[in-house]
Protein backbone atom coordinates (compact mmCIF):
# COMPACT_ATOMS: atom_id res chain seq x y z
CA UNK A 1 0.00 0.00 0.00
CA UNK A 2 1.34 3.38 -0.99
CA UNK A 3 2.41 5.74 1.69
CA UNK A 4 -1.09 8.02 0.31
CA UNK A 5 -3.39 5.26 0.53
CA UNK A 6 -2.23 4.75 4.26
CA UNK A 7 -2.79 8.38 4.81
CA UNK A 8 -6.18 8.02 3.54
CA UNK A 9 -7.29 4.50 5.65
CA UNK A 10 -5.71 6.37 8.80
CA UNK A 11 -7.93 9.23 8.43
CA UNK A 12 -10.97 7.05 7.80
CA UNK A 13 -10.59 5.16 10.77
CA UNK A 14 -9.96 8.39 12.71
CA UNK A 15 -13.83 8.92 11.44
CA UNK A 16 -15.38 5.72 11.51
CA UNK A 17 -13.90 4.01 14.75
CA UNK A 18 -12.53 7.45 16.72
CA UNK A 19 -9.64 6.21 16.94
CA UNK A 20 -6.48 4.41 15.82
CA UNK A 21 -4.52 1.34 17.24
CA UNK A 22 -1.48 0.96 15.67
CA UNK A 23 -0.46 -2.51 16.58
CA UNK A 24 -4.03 -3.52 14.73
CA UNK A 25 -3.45 -1.01 11.96
CA UNK A 26 -0.31 -2.76 11.03
CA UNK A 27 -1.15 -6.24 11.68
CA UNK A 28 -4.24 -5.27 9.09
CA UNK A 29 -1.91 -4.05 6.82
CA UNK A 30 0.59 -6.08 6.61
CA UNK A 31 3.30 -3.43 7.74
CA UNK A 32 5.48 -2.83 10.77
CA UNK A 33 4.16 -0.38 13.88
CA UNK A 34 7.28 1.62 13.25
CA UNK A 35 5.83 2.35 9.63
CA UNK A 36 1.90 2.85 11.61
CA UNK A 37 3.67 5.42 13.95
CA UNK A 38 5.63 7.51 11.37
CA UNK A 39 2.53 8.26 9.39
CA UNK A 40 0.78 9.37 12.84
CA UNK A 41 3.28 11.21 13.30
CA UNK A 42 3.25 12.70 9.91
CA UNK A 43 -0.65 13.32 10.47
CA UNK A 44 0.21 14.56 13.75
CA UNK A 45 2.61 17.41 12.41
CA UNK A 46 0.05 18.62 9.73
CA UNK A 47 -2.65 18.84 13.39
CA UNK A 48 -4.91 15.71 11.38
CA UNK A 49 -4.60 13.58 15.14
CA UNK A 50 -3.60 13.66 18.39
CA UNK A 51 -1.42 10.79 18.93
CA UNK A 52 -1.24 8.97 22.63
CA UNK A 53 -0.15 5.45 23.59
CA UNK A 54 -0.29 3.10 21.20
CA UNK A 55 -2.02 4.99 18.51
CA UNK A 56 -4.11 8.24 17.77
CA UNK A 57 -7.37 9.81 18.15
CA UNK A 58 -9.45 12.65 16.20
CA UNK A 59 -7.62 16.14 17.33
CA UNK A 60 -9.68 18.28 18.75
CA UNK A 61 -11.43 21.36 16.35
CA UNK A 62 -10.73 24.38 19.64
CA UNK A 63 -7.27 24.12 18.41
CA UNK A 64 -7.66 27.16 16.72
CA UNK A 65 -6.93 30.79 17.43
CA UNK A 66 -9.33 32.22 19.87
CA UNK A 67 -11.01 34.67 17.04
CA UNK A 68 -11.20 31.80 14.99
CA UNK A 69 -12.87 29.64 17.49
CA UNK A 70 -15.60 32.06 17.84
CA UNK A 71 -17.31 31.05 14.48
CA UNK A 72 -17.13 27.65 15.42
CA UNK A 73 -19.82 25.73 16.54
CA UNK A 74 -21.59 28.44 17.42
CA UNK A 75 -25.48 27.26 17.66
CA UNK A 76 -24.25 24.31 19.59
CA UNK A 77 -22.45 27.00 21.99
CA UNK A 78 -25.37 28.56 22.73
CA UNK A 79 -27.58 25.05 23.46
CA UNK A 80 -24.67 24.25 26.20
CA UNK A 81 -24.85 27.53 27.44
CA UNK A 82 -28.25 27.86 27.87
CA UNK A 83 -28.33 24.66 30.02
CA UNK A 84 -25.10 25.83 31.91
CA UNK A 85 -26.94 29.14 32.95
CA UNK A 86 -29.83 27.56 34.68
CA UNK A 87 -27.15 26.30 37.28
CA UNK A 88 -26.52 29.37 37.96
CA UNK A 89 -28.58 29.99 41.51
CA UNK A 90 -29.41 33.44 42.52
CA UNK A 91 -27.16 34.36 45.57
CA UNK A 92 -24.98 31.72 44.33
CA UNK A 93 -20.86 32.10 43.73
CA UNK A 94 -19.94 30.40 40.55
CA UNK A 95 -16.39 29.91 38.67
CA UNK A 96 -16.39 30.75 35.13
CA UNK A 97 -13.64 29.14 32.83
CA UNK A 98 -12.76 31.29 29.84
CA UNK A 99 -12.87 30.54 26.30
CA UNK A 100 -15.72 30.97 23.77
CA UNK A 101 -18.47 28.89 24.97
CA UNK A 102 -17.77 30.67 28.71
CA UNK A 103 -18.81 34.06 26.63
CA UNK A 104 -21.68 32.25 25.64
CA UNK A 105 -22.83 31.39 29.23
CA UNK A 106 -22.43 35.55 30.20
CA UNK A 107 -24.95 36.08 27.41
CA UNK A 108 -27.49 33.77 28.37
CA UNK A 109 -27.39 34.57 31.80
CA UNK A 110 -30.36 36.76 32.71
CA UNK A 111 -28.97 40.71 32.95
CA UNK A 112 -30.43 41.13 36.55
CA UNK A 113 -29.28 37.60 38.29
CA UNK A 114 -27.47 38.59 41.49
CA UNK A 115 -24.50 36.57 41.72
CA UNK A 116 -20.56 36.55 42.26
CA UNK A 117 -18.56 35.45 39.19
CA UNK A 118 -15.06 34.28 40.05
CA UNK A 119 -12.65 34.34 36.66
CA UNK A 120 -9.64 34.52 35.31
CA UNK A 121 -10.90 35.56 31.87
CA UNK A 122 -10.82 39.35 31.12
CA UNK A 123 -13.12 38.99 28.25
CA UNK A 124 -15.41 36.97 30.78
CA UNK A 125 -15.32 39.48 33.35
CA UNK A 126 -15.68 42.37 30.59
CA UNK A 127 -19.07 40.69 29.15
CA UNK A 128 -20.41 41.03 32.98
CA UNK A 129 -20.00 44.65 32.80
CA UNK A 130 -23.34 45.12 31.82
CA UNK A 131 -25.22 42.58 34.50
CA UNK A 132 -25.62 44.86 37.56
CA UNK A 133 -26.30 42.65 40.46
CA UNK A 134 -23.24 40.19 39.36
CA UNK A 135 -19.84 40.75 41.52
CA UNK A 136 -16.99 40.04 39.21
CA UNK A 137 -13.53 38.67 40.62
CA UNK A 138 -10.71 38.46 38.50
CA UNK A 139 -8.07 35.99 38.81
CA UNK A 140 -4.69 37.48 37.14
CA UNK A 141 -1.14 35.70 36.17
CA UNK A 142 0.07 35.63 32.65
CA UNK A 143 -2.09 35.04 29.97
CA UNK A 144 -2.51 32.40 27.77
CA UNK A 145 -3.72 33.92 24.63
CA UNK A 146 -5.51 30.83 22.85
CA UNK A 147 -8.54 31.29 25.43
CA UNK A 148 -7.76 34.11 26.78
CA UNK A 149 -7.49 33.73 30.53
CA UNK A 150 -4.87 33.82 33.19
CA UNK A 151 -2.53 30.82 33.76
CA UNK A 152 0.79 30.15 35.85
CA UNK A 153 2.15 30.22 39.34
CA UNK A 154 0.27 33.49 40.25
CA UNK A 155 -2.89 32.42 38.91
CA UNK A 156 -2.60 28.94 40.72
CA UNK A 157 -2.57 30.89 43.92
CA UNK A 158 -4.94 33.26 43.37
CA UNK A 159 -7.26 29.99 42.50
CA UNK A 160 -6.41 28.29 45.98
CA UNK A 161 -8.16 31.38 47.93
CA UNK A 162 -11.39 31.19 46.64
CA UNK A 163 -14.52 29.28 46.46
CA UNK A 164 -17.59 28.76 44.70
CA UNK A 165 -21.26 26.36 44.60
CA UNK A 166 -20.17 25.36 41.14
CA UNK A 167 -17.85 25.66 38.30
CA UNK A 168 -18.37 25.57 34.59
CA UNK A 169 -14.97 24.35 32.99
CA UNK A 170 -14.28 24.43 29.18
CA UNK A 171 -11.85 22.07 27.68
CA UNK A 172 -11.11 21.42 24.06
CA UNK A 173 -11.24 17.77 23.99
CA UNK A 174 -13.80 14.62 25.20
CA UNK A 175 -13.40 11.26 25.02
CA UNK A 176 -13.86 8.40 26.89
CA UNK A 177 -10.07 7.18 26.82
CA UNK A 178 -8.32 10.20 27.13
CA UNK A 179 -10.40 11.76 28.91
CA UNK A 180 -11.44 15.87 29.64
CA UNK A 181 -8.04 17.65 27.70
CA UNK A 182 -6.95 20.78 26.57
CA UNK A 183 -4.07 22.01 24.54
CA UNK A 184 -1.49 23.72 27.16
CA UNK A 185 -0.34 22.32 30.69
CA UNK A 186 -0.26 25.49 32.61
CA UNK A 187 -4.23 25.93 31.43
CA UNK A 188 -4.48 22.40 32.71
CA UNK A 189 -3.00 22.88 35.81
CA UNK A 190 -5.34 26.16 36.42
CA UNK A 191 -8.03 24.17 35.32
CA UNK A 192 -7.72 21.59 38.05
CA UNK A 193 -6.91 24.27 40.63
CA UNK A 194 -10.35 26.07 40.37
CA UNK A 195 -12.48 22.74 40.15
CA UNK A 196 -10.74 21.94 43.23
CA UNK A 197 -12.36 25.43 44.65
CA UNK A 198 -16.04 24.37 43.30
CA UNK A 199 -18.56 22.33 45.51
CA UNK A 200 -19.64 21.02 41.54
CA UNK A 201 -17.81 21.01 38.36
CA UNK A 202 -20.11 20.95 35.23
CA UNK A 203 -18.11 20.62 31.60
CA UNK A 204 -19.62 22.63 28.00
CA UNK A 205 -18.75 20.61 25.97
CA UNK A 206 -20.35 21.42 22.57
CA UNK A 207 -20.66 18.65 19.93
CA UNK A 208 -17.68 19.12 18.12
CA UNK A 209 -14.90 18.41 20.80
CA UNK A 210 -16.87 15.01 22.01
CA UNK A 211 -14.81 11.93 20.63
CA UNK A 212 -11.65 14.01 20.55
CA UNK A 213 -8.78 14.74 22.59
CA UNK A 214 -5.81 17.12 23.12
CA UNK A 215 -2.52 16.57 24.49
CA UNK A 216 -2.78 17.47 28.45
CA UNK A 217 -5.30 15.78 30.76
CA UNK A 218 -7.47 18.10 33.15
CA UNK A 219 -9.63 15.80 35.32
CA UNK A 220 -10.83 12.57 35.83
CA UNK A 221 -14.49 11.64 34.70
CA UNK A 222 -15.11 11.17 38.68
CA UNK A 223 -14.12 14.75 39.16
CA UNK A 224 -16.87 16.06 37.56
CA UNK A 225 -20.70 16.30 38.63
CA UNK A 226 -22.04 16.44 34.74
CA UNK A 227 -20.97 17.38 31.10
CA UNK A 228 -23.25 19.78 29.35
CA UNK A 229 -23.41 18.69 25.58
CA UNK A 230 -25.78 19.31 22.42
CA UNK A 231 -24.00 15.71 21.06
CA UNK A 232 -27.10 13.55 20.37
CA UNK A 233 -27.65 10.89 23.45
CA UNK A 234 -27.58 8.16 20.82
CA UNK A 235 -23.89 8.83 19.41
CA UNK A 236 -21.67 6.41 19.89
CA UNK A 237 -19.54 8.40 22.04
CA UNK A 238 -21.81 9.84 24.32
CA UNK A 239 -23.46 6.71 25.46
CA UNK A 240 -19.53 4.98 26.40
CA UNK A 241 -19.49 8.21 28.46
CA UNK A 242 -23.05 7.30 30.03
CA UNK A 243 -21.08 3.94 30.37
CA UNK A 244 -18.57 5.12 32.41
CA UNK A 245 -21.16 6.82 35.09
CA UNK A 246 -21.08 10.02 33.35
CA UNK A 247 -24.10 12.40 33.87
CA UNK A 248 -24.90 13.91 30.69
CA UNK A 249 -27.01 16.48 30.76
CA UNK A 250 -28.72 17.58 27.30
CA UNK A 251 -28.55 20.39 25.48
CA UNK A 252 -31.09 20.53 22.61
Amino acid sequence: MLAAERRDHLLGLLTSEGKIVAKDVAADLGISEDSVRRDLRDLAAEGLCQRVYGGALPVSPAVADYGARQGVAADGKRKVAAVAAGLVRPGSALILDGGTTALAVVRALPQDLACTVITHSPTVAAALLDHPRAEIFLLGGRVFKHSAVACGAAAVEAAQNVSADLYLLGVTGVHPEAGLTTGDAEEAAMKRALAARAADTFVLASSEKIGTASRFRVLPWEGISGLITDAAQHDAVVRQLTALGVEILPAA
